[in-house]
């Protein structure tokens, strides 16, 4: 039954569902309920929670890390194995937890289900189950009444209806039976959604979709789908393969060497296992864990609450934000920049619902004026909202308030006894006021309409006829207000006795307006340029409107704008081909901002998309990063999302997308750490084989470098401060590889000098095996102290600092103490196998440090020239 049910007659709509205005009959009611099922939305088989438990295994790391814990306790480290084991669990309810919530937006989305409904059935009205309505059903709605299902209306009277859980926009729709063509969800005035709430007035509408099948019901389906994996995830799985893979090659290749030479299988065996322990990067996923962690607490002190933890990392990987426009990169309340009267135009500075600002003619304040204090106390009483403590009601009505106040208007003199409530058809509302005996109408609305019923004019003090002229410089006034993408409202007057006709009306004057843009927002979007993201606006509104925003901030130079519709007809490919160059859409539907997500993403770029309605859910859901407003935003959209902004604010985002950038260029850094660490230590042991050396490195010294004194140092990296120029890079590629070539290569490099350097003194001191131990053992782990301050910058660390980053400090500080008490200490040296060293012993270590970090730091200044 996919039809345009909004752009039929009604009585094409009750023709094509075999009904009529009397409703269904019982039998006819069964037959349909049991044709298309209950009106309820259904939800997809849940995976058990043991099953989801058991798929967070399914990890190469993971894997790694079930290898590492068996292999500890294969050695005889109990204690080891069991804090190996215990990084697993919490990795494992980690992600269980995460992917839960996921579950949590069609929770949300259920809470909006009606439970009853008042159906007319042989004509007669009565209670029933929501869930029993049918398509074909006619239904009786009322202020208060929660929609049951998507319906065309029949016939209303003055029908206005809250549709902000589905469309995200907060004022209310003012509904009419009247067909519409080819509009997006949120203009079909003639119809009613599953969900919504009629605020005010009453119709009867015929039902065309239930369930599954309702807007509500498409939203459900979408939510559904499996959640893909963000583009560190993917890396991190591809480097726990190739670290596995190397691991099962270096073990085969030590054990077959150790057989060749004769060696016990009982010792190759323990060989292989040191191999395995000093090649497995213990504490990779707890650091990664841990490091987006800390980064989703900063964020939420900048207002950007994470709900899903890799989301952390991705937002610094976006290539393109599509932003909402309203509330987002404006402020969302509108203001009236310009006034008309007959002769002239005047400014108004201020913004938002401020009451600071004046009117300036000719760039002069004007303070006392007739024709303009007419106008604007027009736009006080012919008002329905209210500015208290805070501004409630219609923004454009608060924005009439404001006008007012800015010039001195307080309240106005005058009960309201009568008012014409504005419809779409006539475009206008009226109300009349009595002061004494005094009866007088105040008319806004739309100029064309306004202008109709218009015989006079207020000019010069008093009211004469309108001539010819006289309409000829409105319209001026008008099409220079619209070209500056003003909302433009005509105000009028009259006296009046019992007879509260709209006709023969005193026209008074024109206000414009516009939601203004936030003060900060052009200077985030300049942000973004800088940093290689591109900025798209998409919004509701008309072209024009859509197009001087965007201008205003930066965003579009050229005037290419892609509407909804041209959306539409438009297949992908051809889409495809020009969405690069698109950078602003308007009259623009969340179905469509879907469409828009899928063909960036399929074109290699990071998405980062905004939303605050219900059915933006989906494109909330499909974007890499789903951006969701915490203070306009409902239930289902923050629950579909991967962040909230506390502050419903754009600059918000780039701050997010600095941080994320920033916890990226840790993560590597400290994976680049972790993995030269490692790639010395398989080198050191596997040289050591290879040229008939003792084992210089036994499994427990290993995994204590892997788990303390690597450990404490990549937390330390976790948090270093980003560094300078972060926003003027470009964002990486979606299939960028956390390390490339060049870092494998770097990495193989690092390992070669620790092994040269280790070797070398465990052969210097190998005339007495326990103490060359211990030098070797030493050695390696302030070698990895010089690894671990070096992979701070990718520059010199001078020109950063080297105690900026003051956990890296204190990391530093406690490796050397522990190490020292390890290697020094009586019970822990029968525990470990080592013998305590004296100054000189020490001196050689830290000379060796020293002269390794020289040699990273020089390495750094000749990789910049090449």
């Amino acid at each position: 039954m996919a039809k345009e049910w909004h752009s039929m007659t009604v009585q094409e709509a009750l023709k094509a569902l075999e009904s009529g205005r009397k409703g269904l009959s019982k039998p006819e009611s069964s037959r349909r309920l049991n044709k298309y099922g209950r009106n309820e939305l259904e939800e997809k088989k849940k995976v058990s929670n043991f099953r989801l438990f058991l798929n967070q295994f399914a990890n190469f790391l993971v894997v790694i890390l079930i290898i590492a814990s068996v292999v500890s306790f294969a050695v005889g480290e109990v204690l080891d194995s069991s804090v190996i084991f215990a990084i697993i669990i919490l990795n494992a309810l980690f992600g269980y937890v995460q992917e839960r919530k996921a579950e949590k937006a069609l929770e949300s989305l259920k809470k909006f289900a009606v439970p009853q409904a008042i159906v007319v059935r042989n004509g007669e009205k009565a209670l029933t189950d929501a869930a029993l309505v049918v398509p074909g059903d006619v239904i009786y709605i009322e202020a208060g009444s929660r929609i049951p299902a998507d319906a065309r209306i029949i016939e209303c009277s003055s029908l206005k209806v809250d549709e902000s859980v589905l469309t995200g926009e907060s004022s209310a729709v003012t509904k009419s039976p009247k067909p519409v063509g080819g509009v997006v969800v949120a203009d079909r005035k003639d119809m009613l959604y599953m969900g919504t709430t009629a605020v005010y007035g009453t119709c009867t509408a015929v039902v065309v979709s239930t369930g599954m099948r309702s807007e509500f019901g498409k939203i459900a389906e979408q939510l559904q789908g499996a959640e893909e994996k963000t583009p560190l995830q993917k890396s991190l799985e591809i480097l726990g393969r190739n670290i596995a893979l190397l691991i099962i090659l270096v073990c085969a290749a030590v054990f077959a060497a150790g057989i060749f030479r004769g060696l016990g299988t009982v010792e190759i065996f323990l060989v292989a296992v040191s191999l395995a322990v000093a090649a497995i990067p213990e504490g990779l996923p707890a650091v990664v864990t841990i490091t987006l962690a800390i980064g989703l607490v900063r964020m939420a002190k900048k207002n950007s609450i994470v709900r899903k933890l890799p989301a952390v990392e991705t937002l610094g990987a976006a290539t393109v934000i599509c932003s909402d426009k309203t509330g987002t990169l404006t402020k969302n309340e509108m203001t009236v920049r310009k006034v008309y009267v007959p002769g002239r135009v005047i400014g108004v500075t201020g913004e938002g619902y401020s009451v600071e600002g004046d009117f300036l003619e000719n760039e002069k304040k004007i303070e006392k004026d007739g024709a303009v204090e007419m106008l604007l106390r027009i736009g006080m009483l012919c008002n329905n909202a209210s500015l208290g403590e805070s501004a409630v009601g219609d923004p454009t009505e608060i924005a009439l308030l404001v006008s007012a106040r800015k010039f001195g208007h307080g309240e106005v003199g005058g009960k309201r006894v009568h008012e014409i409530h504005f419809d779409s058809e006539r475009k206008m509302m009226s109300v009349v006021c009595q002061k004494g005996r005094d009866r007088t109408m105040h008319t806004k609305g739309a100029v064309e309409e306004v202008m109709k019923r218009c015989s006079r004019i207020y000019k010069n003090g008093r009211i004469e006829k309108i001539t010819d002229s006289d309409r000829k410089e409105i319209l001026k006034a008008n099409e220079e207000f619209t070209g500056a993408a003003l909302r433009v409202l005509a105000f009028a007057f009259k006296s009046v006795g019992r007879s509260y006709r709209e006709g023969d009306l005193v026209f008074a004057g024109l206000q414009g307006m516009i939601d203004p843009p936030r003060p900060e927002v052009k200077a985030a979007i300049q942000q973004c340029k800088d940093a290689g993201i591109k900025v798209v606006m998409i919004t509701g509104d008309h072209k024009n409107t859509a197009l001087a925003i965007a201008r205003e901030l930066g965003i579009a130079d050229g005037g290419k704008v892609l509407t909804g519709e041209e959306i539409e007809s438009m297949s992908d490919e051809s889409f495809s081909g020009m969405v690069d160059e698109i950078y602003v859409y308007a009259r623009v539907s969340p179905e469509h901002k879907v469409r828009i997500a899928e063909v960036l993403m399929k074109k290699g770029h990071v998405v980062a998309m905004t939303g605050d309605g219900i059915n933006d859910a989906p494109a909330l859901k499909k974007a890499d990063i789903g951006v969701s407003m915490g203070i306009s935003g409902t239930d289902v959209s923050k629950e579909a999302s991967d962040m909230v902004l506390a502050d419903d604010n754009f600059a918000t985002i780039v701050e997010a997308v600095k941080e994320g950038r920033e916890i990226y260029g840790n993560i590597k850094k400290f994976v680049y750490y972790l993995l030269a660490c490692n790639m010395g230590e398989v080198l050191t042991i596997f040289t050591a084989i290879l040229i008939g050396f003792p084992l210089p490195l036994l499994p427990l010294q290993i995994l204590w470098m892997n788990l303390i004194t690597d450990g404490l140092p990549a937390l330390a990296l976790s948090v270093e401060p980003g560094e300078p120029g972060t926003m003027q890079k470009k964002p990486r590629k979606r299939d960028e590889k956390i390390l490339g070539r060049r870092s494998m290569a770097y990495i193989t490099t690092t390992g070669i000098m620790m092994m040269l350097i280790t070797l070398g003194i465990f052969y210097y001191y190998l005339y007495n095996y326990a103490l060359a131990v211990s030098m070797a053992f030493s050695t390696l782990v302030f070698l990895q102290v010089s690894i671990a301050m070096s992979t701070r910058s990718s520059g010199p660390i001078h020109r950063i600092g080297y105690l900026r980053n003051r956990k890296m400090v204190m990391a530093l500080v406690s490796v050397f103490i522990l190490q020292a008490v390890v290697i020094n200490a009586p019970f822990l040296n029968r525990i470990f196998d080592t013998v305590p060293l004296d100054l000189e012993h020490w001196a050689v270590v830290v000379g060796a440090m020293l002269a390794f970090f020289a040699i990273l730091e020089m390495e750094k200044v000749v990789r910049k020239k090449e």
